[in-house]
């Protein structure tokens, strides 16, 4: 007796067939397996194949728009809910601290919309986004009540992948066990659940940058940045050059960005996330935290289009950041 085969099994087959054999998945294909995913008709060991099979051979751009539109399909964000720029965290920081937090801040409080979404404890030893929010009071939001509430507020919200698409989470967390990142990282930071306009993202790894730069135009992006950022994050770095890929009224760019700081600047000895707070206030003097706050904020006044060379971006940053009210946080 022959028993039937599973409805997933064709596509880990179109990923594993060999050097020869195998495929990317196309756009469709991608749409259709992520969809099976995220409606709980896989098997774990058929999703843990899935995935290493894609980490091996690298996502494809196809692959990634299905992916995300499987994802966008199910969400089930109100209609009303509008934002300026999405900003994904996924990466978490281990060498510095998260600034660019200040960045977003920064722009929230100056009227930009800003949606930040990201994943917290799947790589020991980081400091993630999401557990920095308490230190300026502010939440991470459990539904879109409540990211429609902080908007109102302050112009900033934070949600984790956990409420977001709470498989995506829980495949996240598969780190520890898989012992590799898996493509579902790279979705993430992707998915823009609330169709902003513009769009910020960070890799680590410099070929991913293209790779999402040509994920978004497929995905009809007209405004977006990625960064090869400190640990991976949307950050740019002021005391060396960053290397931006751009999507600026739909077309497709890469630049060199140059640095703020004319040195290197030693690292700290050890983290302490209240300097974030600290730096906000004008209590403390930072001079690798404040030049990663300007020069972030720079590449997305380029973003916004209110500046086109980096001189005059980092003016407009300067003026914002200096601006800012020290005593809202």
């Amino acid at each position: 007796m022959t028993s039937q085969e599973h409805p997933f099994a064709g596509y880990v087959r179109i990923l594993g067939k060999g050097k020869k054999g195998s495929r990317s998945l196309t756009t469709d294909e991608a749409r259709d397996a992520m969809g099976m995913i995220l409606d709980g008709e896989v098997r774990p060991e058929q999703l843990g194949a899935f995935l290493m099979l894609l980490r091996v051979k690298e996502e494809a751009p196809e692959e990634l728009c299905g992916f995300v539109s499987a994802v966008r399909a199910r969400l089930q964000v109100p209609k009303d809910l509008q934002v300026d720029l999405d900003w994904s965290s996924y990466a978490g920081k281990k060498r510095r601290l998260p600034w660019f937090l200040l960045a977003a801040l920064a722009l929230a409080q100056s009227g930009v919309r800003v949606f930040m979404h990201g994943a917290r404890g799947h790589m020991p030893g980081r400091l993630y986004t999401e557990d920095m929010l308490g230190l300026f009071g502010l939440p991470s939001c459990a539904d879109w009540d409540g990211v429609r509430a902080e908007l109102e507020v302050r112009n900033f919200a934070f949600m984790s992948i956990d409420a977001l698409a709470p498989t995506l989470g829980e495949i996240i967390q598969l780190r520890s066990i898989l012992g590799l990142r898996s493509p579902v990282h790279t979705l993430c930071r992707l998915l823009n659940p609330l169709g902003a306009d513009y769009v910020i993202d960070g890799v680590f790894h410099p070929p991913y940058g293209p790779m999402h730069q040509k994920t978004s135009m497929l995905l009809g992006m007209q405004h977006s940045v990625t960064v090869k950022g400190d640990g991976g994050e949307a950050e740019l770095k002021p005391d060396s050059d960053s290397e931006l890929q751009w999507i600026i009224n739909g077309e497709m760019h890469t630049q060199q960005w140059p640095r703020l700081l004319s040195q290197r600047v030693v690292r700290d000895e050890s983290l302490q996330p209240a300097e974030l707070l600290q730096l906000w206030r004008g209590e403390l003097e930072h001079e690798y935290g404040e030049g990663a706050v300007i020069n972030t904020l720079a590449a997305v006044m380029k973003l916004l289009g209110r500046a086109v060379e980096p001189d005059e971006a980092v003016r407009q940053a300067r003026e914002l950041w200096h601006g800012r009210r020290k005593d809202a946080y």
